[in-house]
């Protein structure tokens, strides 16, 4: 009766799960009438089948659609190889190395490079390099001050404060980002896109691979160090492999948030760099949401992470493991 009732929920869930894109399939292949006129469930039984919408989408209007999908492809990939690569290296960083910077340290710093930045942004890049150098003095000058507050932070403070920039919803910084690249002339590029969704991703995997490299024993690296390697080589020839699993997994997921992005895309981008999800939403046109190449703009959208999930399937679930079990 048990084993009834576990089959029995995970059919029901299933149902639940596949039945949107159940839907999102067979509304591709309705024409206009069919799909104001249903509900049409089964093709073939209820309504007539049309290739009209994958015509108009991938023949008539091909370049229209081509384009905001090369567009994802590369920033998506770009984006998503970066925020893993940096991610790897500061989560390793903090699962192995004790870092004990005073608060009054971290503040200073941070009001440096705000400083720095703002008047790179206010007066224009050329005079970035007199800005760098007063953020330098301005830092050098209140560093004695760090000595009066002996307050600390530790590795767990570092994380948090990674993790928390995550927790900022983005819309809170979709205008200052916009002004920032509309000041140095990146809007609408492939560039911007990749900072913004390497920054916005990047606390997601250090928050994730310091827990795969927490699981790897510290007497690996001991005795790779007596054999005289350094840490770079240490990262990546040997902690790097044994945290493959985990690294698949977090870059399956970065990637996934990357490809379906779509506030920073709204703003940031409008023709050239156009994405995939901004090209979904603008079926939602002056004569109503276009259901039919929308369905068709949505299944082409989740092919290649269904294809990337199918590959990476094995590394995913031992991922999920390691990540899991800690001692």
């Amino acid at each position: 009766m048990r084993r009834v009732l576990v089959h029995a929920a995970l059919v029901a869930w299933s149902l639940v799960v596949f039945f949107p894109l159940y839907w999102v399939a067979i509304t591709s292949f309705k024409q206009p009438v069919q799909v104001f006129g249903g509900p049409f469930y089964l093709p073939f039984v209820d309504f007539d089948p049309s290739l009209d919408a994958w015509r108009y989408v991938l023949v008539t209007t091909g370049g229209d659609t081509l384009r905001p999908y090369v567009n994802s492809l590369i920033v998506a990939s770009a984006s998503t190889l970066l925020a893993t690569a940096i991610g790897a290296m500061a989560a390793y960083g903090l699962s192995r190395i004790a870092y004990r910077p005073t608060v009054v340290s971290v503040v200073l710093l941070l009001g440096a490079i705000a400083l720095a930045a703002a008047l790179m942004l206010g007066a224009g890049l050329p005079l970035a390099w007199s800005s760098g150098a007063a953020a330098v003095v301005f830092l050098l000058a209140l560093r004695p001050l760090a000595r009066r507050f002996p307050a600390h932070l530790g590795n767990d403070d570092l994380r948090f404060w990674i993790v928390s920039q995550r927790i900022l919803p983005p819309v809170v910084s979709a205008i200052p980002v916009y002004v920032m690249f509309q000041k140095v002339g990146l809007l609408d590029t492939h560039l911007a896109l990749i900072v913004c969704y390497t920054t916005v991703n990047l606390p997601i995997v250090v928050w994730l691979m310091v827990d795969f490299f927490d699981t790897i024993p510290v007497e690996l690296e001991e005795s790779a160090a007596l054999d005289g390697a350094s840490r770079w080589r240490i990262f990546v020839d040997l902690m790097l492999p044994l945290a493959r699993p985990g690294l698949v997994a977090t870059t399956l997921l970065v990637l996934i948030l990357a490809w379906n992005e779509y506030l920073l895309a709204l703003f940031l981008s409008t023709a050239n760099a156009q994405t995939m999800p901004l090209l979904v939403a603008a079926q939602n046109a002056t004569r109503g949401p276009q259901w039919w190449t929308m369905s068709v703009l949505i299944l082409l959208m989740i092919v290649p992470v269904i294809a990337a999930t199918l590959v990476l399937q094995k590394f995913i679930a031992r991922g999920l493991l390691v990540g899991a079990v800690k001692g």
